[in-house]
């Protein structure tokens, strides 16, 4: 007996449901008989009935058959649900169906806009984290002048916070913390297309090589590795 109802239970097979359908319906508009609904309607769908009634869809709801036509004129309405016309060939008649592609590109949508918002968030943090680093090296508030810099750097300038705090950086190693000077370093590289931490400290070893160089130090034997590198001076550049 077991085995026969194992067998009626595999038979009827199995559909996949969209785990972003179940995780953001809400958000996109759609009540529980809706989201329930657009199930069912896969499901039939997926079964090879592309135009189910409202008294088929009723039968596997709690909703009645009025209720189901109430929620279809809705959902199509509201441009979620779609209606497709197809063409039997081999009858030659054409027929309606139902089409859950605005759905699937309303999720798609959601999805996006989820997307875009952690990465906001996410700037959002990273910016901040700009502000923080920079009043814990002045050691002091930042002024509203000097708050005004950073956003426009970051804002209008499209420097990218790891640059910023780069150029932070090679202000402290130069021993001329000030914005004037930070600027001007963000200001060089920007001119020669460095758009990267990575490539901002290989463009700077690069001016101190050459630094070294004028001034003969790369003569000398480097008996301790300690000493602090030369630093470039950006506003003589």
């Amino acid at each position: 007996m077991n085995g026969t109802l194992f067998e009626r239970w595999m038979a009827e097979g199995s559909i996949s449901i969209p785990n972003m359908l179940l995780k953001t319906y809400k958000q996109i508009g759609l009540s529980d008989n809706e989201c329930m609904l657009f199930i069912q309607l896969h499901v039939f769908i997926e079964s090879g009935n592309y135009f189910p009634t409202p008294d088929e869809l009723s039968e596997r709801m709690s909703a009645s058959s009025n209720d189901v036509s109430s929620m279809l004129r809705s959902l199509i309405g509201r441009g979620v649900l779609g209606m497709d016309q197809y063409e039997d060939k081999e009858k030659g008649v054409y027929f309606e169906a139902y089409t859950l592609q605005p759905l699937w590109n309303r999720l798609l949508q959601s999805l996006k806009e989820e997307e875009q918002l952690q990465k906001e968030v996410h700037k959002e943090n990273q910016e901040q984290n700009v502000f923080v680093l920079f009043e814990k090296e002045f050691g002091r508030p930042l002024s509203p002048m000097e708050l005004e810099t950073l956003k426009i750097w970051m804002d209008e300038d499209q420097q990218s916070p790891q640059l910023i705090l780069s150029a932070l950086k090679e202000s402290v190693l130069s021993g001329k913390l000030n914005f004037r000077y930070i600027d001007r370093i963000l200001f060089e590289w920007k001119k020669n297309g460095i758009k990267s931490p990575e490539a901002a400290k290989m463009y700077g070893e690069k001016f101190r090589v050459r630094q070294l160089q004028r001034s003969g130090q790369q003569d000398q034997p480097r008996k301790d590795s300690g000493l602090k590198r030369p630093a470039y001076n950006w506003l003589e550049s």
